[in-house]
């Protein structure tokens, strides 16, 4: 091997200078993908819940009118079961990743890797 090549492969550089940081596309994306669908799961979970209270409040005023029990207790049914499909998707989502062998769903840069990519 000659000199200059020795040389040129015990250098590393840094480049420095204004403007957006250098990162891994992947593991910004994974970061994005991660809080996007955290923040999203806690919005559907405080959006049901508070249709079951609200739907609770309206079961409760209604007054024993008929119609309005009927419409209630179909709001409070469709609360409830938004909850119930929004804690089993993500519960089911956490299963699977285990079972694949993967820790962490949103982890797309480690799976990059391990796909040789």
């Amino acid at each position: 091997m000659a000199p200059n090549q020795l040389l040129a492969a015990n250098q590393t550089y840094q480049l420095t200078g204004p403007g957006i940081p250098v990162t891994n596309a992947t593991t910004q994306f994974e970061t994005y993908a991660g809080q996007l669908v955290g923040a999203l799961t806690i919005v559907a979970v405080l959006f049901f819940v508070a249709q079951i209270i609200f739907a609770g409040y309206a079961f409760i005023s209604s007054q024993g009118d008929e119609k309005a029990m009927k419409t209630t207790r179909k709001r409070l049914t469709e609360a409830v079961l938004g909850l119930t499909v929004v804690v089993i998707a993500v519960g089911l989502g956490s299963l699977l990743a285990m079972l694949l062998g993967i820790p962490n769903v949103l982890d797309i840069n480690s799976m990059f890797v391990k796909m040789g990519l």
